[in-house]
């Protein structure tokens, strides 16, 4: 892809090839169920959007022996099924969330909810930067190792530019890591592709309304899709780890720094860059990272040959072909 670009040299910080498949997601269950087990807790909550938390959650509650609930946002529900049928296997319980539009935002509503009714016994295992404190903080610091391992290999390296896909717009985990431990110095700039807020195609409906004030939701202040009045809009990306209204509060607080831009992709260049690296590079991706990748297919060609681009490829694309395959008219 370098070469076929002809600009800066693209490096993949890729974490798809575990078996849960992202060593990130089984720090924060194993870290956090061993939390559980501390409090005297004796039952995992969680929510999943495109099912990678779901599936490393389930794996490490099986290992604790601890009974897993999952609120699935099904509005993608045949294109997940196989991390559905992966967190069953493990013995986990999944649900579909029925209120709402049934995207991500939803069933951290119906988690939240199910939480509080049985908090005695219960832990909630949230896989954003999002919800009350301090949850954001936990999903940054327990995955630090990832950010720390970026630095190293580019310690010495100049014009480095880390790019990062955002799921929940920019309430990523590994990316808010490697934001903070790449803030030591002055030679790093950072981006964060996004799905667009609001989605181009949807204009002529009544989500070109949204706009990014600040509010709360799920417990924390930040940066959401809103009307004037002030009502949450629903969401809308071809990839369901994005199908959420809220920006992670750090990431709202590094926007006002300065220290972040962010950057929209459409789905069709998500498509696009999905496409791109599965012929040229022979890796399938996952659909929230296709995002970040459409912004380096777009930077690369105008930035010098010496430069660096380190790109975040969280997940595996297994999950999303059926999606990929019916967004292209293909029957499987």
């Amino acid at each position: 892809m370098t070469a076929d670009l002809d600009g800066a040299r693209i490096w993949l910080e890729a974490r798809r090839f575990s078996i849960t498949p992202a060593h990130t997601r089984s720090t924060i269950a194993w870290v956090r169920c061993c939390f559980a087990r501390r409090m005297g807790k004796t039952r995992i909550i969680a929510e999943t959007g495109a099912g990678q938390h779901g599936v490393a959650t389930a794996t490490v509650a099986a290992r604790f022996g601890f009974p897993a609930s999952f609120i699935w946002a099904p509005s993608t529900w045949s294109a997940r099924s196989p991390n559905v049928f992966r967190m069953r296997l493990l013995g986990a319980e999944v649900r579909e969330v029925t209120s709402g539009s049934k995207t991500l935002k939803d069933a951290m509503n119906e988690a939240l909810r199910d939480w509080v009714a049985n908090v005695d016994d219960t832990f909630y295992i949230i896989g954003s930067v999002a919800g009350p404190h301090p949850y954001p903080a936990m999903v940054r610091d327990f995955q630090t190792i990832i950010g720390e391992e970026t630095r190293h290999r580019f310690s010495k390296r100049r014009s480095v530019c880390p790019i990062f896909s955002s799921p929940a717009w920019a309430a990523a985990r590994m990316r808010s890591v490697c934001f903070i431990l790449f803030s030591t110095t002055t030679r790093s700039r950072f981006t964060a592709s996004r799905r667009p807020a609001p989605a181009r195609k949807l204009c002529a409906t009544r989500r070109h309304w949204a706009k990014v004030f600040p509010g709360v939701l799920h417990g924390a202040r930040s940066y959401l899709l809103q009307t004037p009045d002030g009502q949450v809009v629903e969401a809308h990306s071809i990839s369901a780890g994005l199908d959420y209204p809220g920006v992670g509060p750090e990431h709202s607080w590094l926007k006002d720094q300065g220290r972040v831009k962010y950057f929209s992709a459409t789905d069709r260049e998500a498509l696009d860059a999905f496409a791109a690296l599965s012929r040229q590079e022979g890796i399938i991706p996952a659909l929230e990272p296709a995002h970040a990748l459409a912004h380096v297919m777009r930077v690369a060609p105008r930035m010098a040959k010496d430069s660096i681009i380190v790109m975040a490829l969280s997940g595996r694309g297994d999950k999303d072909v059926f999606t990929v395959a019916s967004a292209l008219g293909e029957q499987l």
